[in-house]
């Protein structure tokens, strides 16, 4: 699974659209990144830029249009009514999938040395990033704005984590930071009261209320000694949240960003506002998200509403996508459309056509024509992943078995676990695909020279290893579906036992067509020591594979004989 983060660069320039055009343009050159949103603001004049990708191309990209940013912006003639210290203000980067907050860090380090050193821009990092406590909040580091940062730079406590302590007129000073994921996410309400869809605001963000004497309303603010307002908190952390009522829908909403949806996501937001609407005599109708949100957050939102139902959670990605938005209410206002509002679908790459989206006569045809692939590799991953479905699709009847209702979380566990196995083999079907093609790329790549027939050959040796491992790894997840298998032989629906017993043959099936590919391509390697050992392995793999096999189809014909 691909590691992505996203980057929200700050340009100080959203007057000039040649200008934002020429640093956007640099984000679109580097391959493998994809940009999002571009948001000018005129009064601001400042513009907000939203590109993802997988780590090394979004620095890349960032790099190169920080780099931009200050050939094209002068901070000299800057003037606007957003805080700001440099061509680029900042540039944080956030974790969206497959990648920690600590690696997300390690990548804003790496992005603001480069820009420090090559560019000779002062660099503070802030956030999770922040090298000491004082520079986690960007206001702090920002305070004197740009026009105090020349004699900020010279005090010893306020030395750049990278690049010089010297002030650049041109460019300024840029921060550079890593910081969780913020979501828009508006409830709506059946009020079209502002005060009444405040209250509601008010109880759930982290800020809560002012402490009033009396009427929580228009009772007498309560004061410390010191003469500050005393906060009530409210119930929800790392929650944002003011009432307010949008004009084109007729209704009030609870407009909230969550600033970390690990520590509150969607879909605790969401109940939250529920009850706290509920107490006061509303009702919650619907949602909408302003914006993009990563999959992991629907689908956590997904499983979070089947478990509430007593219901398995191992169902597919859209079957739990459909439920989070269904459960939310998020179509309410207009359709929500996954392709338009996941990051990792929006980024997907549609210039060719997944084997796994065909139709199955498309991909039987295809298989069957002059093409060399698909071949047996990717017929030996989709049968594995055909093996895990059925043993998936057992553990998901058991669950909902009349009778069987106390044990719906074991066999729901054991749906979640086949589903993981299926949709990984799912995804190797293109992957052998994939490495077959690398083998061909690499044979035709210029050999004139004997630099480029040294990088050449190193091509095909590394391509022919992928080409090995990769039929290596559909045996294993093929293997891993045995487990699933074999429990539901034993303990799942007997009406189903046969299910699992075919299950056991797809993934024995797979398990061997996959050692032949192993074998084959193994061939073009010439790191014996490499070929040895997953030779050696997927031996032993099968053999375990086919003596497995026969232990479950002994379990099954014997439950059949019982039926």
């Amino acid at each position: 699974m691909k590691k992505l983060i996203e980057c929200v660069p700050n340009f100080s320039e959203g007057r000039d659209m040649s200008i934002i055009k020429q640093i956007t343009d640099e984000i679109e050159s580097v391959e493998g990144v994809k940009l999002l949103d571009v948001d000018p603001g005129k009064a601001t004049n400042r513009t907000v830029v939203t590109f993802v990708g997988e780590p090394e191309p979004v620095i890349e990209a960032a790099f190169l249009a920080i780099t931009k940013a200050s050939k094209v912006i002068d901070m000299s003639k800057h003037k606007g009514e957003h805080p700001r210290m440099g061509a680029t203000d900042v540039c944080p980067l956030v974790p969206v999938s497959n990648i920690s907050m600590e690696e997300t860090v390690e990548y804003a380090k790496k992005l603001g040395k480069r820009v420090g050193e090559e560019l000779e821009i002062p660099i503070f990092l802030y956030e999770n990033a922040a090298t000491e406590d004082k520079r986690k909040n960007l206001a702090t580091i920002r305070a004197g704005e740009y026009e105090g940062m020349p004699d900020k730079l010279q005090k010893p406590e306020w030395k750049p984590d990278f690049g010089p302590a010297k002030f650049n007129a041109r460019h300024g000073v840029t921060a550079v930071g890593a910081r969780d994921f913020l979501v828009a996410f508006n409830v709506n309400l059946n009020t079209t009261s502002t005060r009444r869809a405040n209250a509601v605001a008010f109880d759930v963000r982290e800020r809560g209320r002012v402490k009033r004497e009396g009427h929580p309303l228009t009772g007498k603010i309560v004061k410390d000694e010191k003469g500050n307002k005393v906060w009530i908190p409210g119930s929800l952390k790392a929650v944002k949240a003011i009432g307010w009522f949008i004009e084109e829908y007729g209704v009030a909403q609870i407009s909230m960003n969550l600033t970390n949806i690990s520590i509150t996501p969607v879909h605790v937001a969401f109940d939250e506002v529920y009850e706290k609407a509920n107490a006061r005599g509303l009702r919650v109708t619907g949602s909408e998200l302003v914006g993009l949100i990563p999959l992991k957050a629907m689908l956590d939102a997904g499983k979070y509403f089947l478990t509430k139902q007593q219901r398995s959670l191992g169902v597919s990605e859209s079957e739990l996508i459909k439920i989070a938005v269904k459960s939310m209410g998020l179509d309410e206002l207009k359709p929500f459309k996954p392709e338009d509002k996941i990051i990792e679908y929006m980024i997907e790459d549609d210039s060719r056509q997944k084997l796994v989206d065909m139709p199955l006569d498309d991909f039987a045809d295809e298989t069957a024509s002059e093409s060399p692939a698909p071949g047996g590799g990717s017929i030996s991953a989709y049968v594995g992943s055909l093996g895990a479905s059925l043993a998936t699709m057992v553990a998901n009847l058991s669950s909902h078995k009349r009778g069987w209702d106390e044990r719906w979380k074991e066999f729901s566990n054991w749906a979640e676990k086949g589903q993981k196995i299926k949709d990984e083999l799912v995804h190797l079907v293109d992957e052998d695909t994939n490495a077959f093609n690398k083998i061909m790329d690499a044979f035709g790549m210029s050999k004139s020279t004997d630099e480029e027939k040294k990088i050449r050959k190193q091509a095909i040796e590394d391509a022919s290893k992928y080409a090995m491992e990769v039929p290596f790894k559909v045996m294993q997840r093929s293997y891993d579906a045995f487990e699933v298998i074999e429990a539901m032989a034993k303990t799942g629906n007997p009406n189903s036992v046969s299910d699992a017993g075919v299950g056991a043959l797809c993934a024995r099936t797979a398990i061997m067509g996959a050692y032949l590919n192993v074998k084959i391509n193994a061939s073009g390697v010439e790191d014996k020591s490499f070929v040895s050992k997953l030779i050696d392995e997927g031996l032993k793999l099968e053999e375990k594979a086919v003596q497995r096999e026969k232990d479950i189809l002994h379990i099954v014909n014997q439950k059949i004989a019982e039926l």
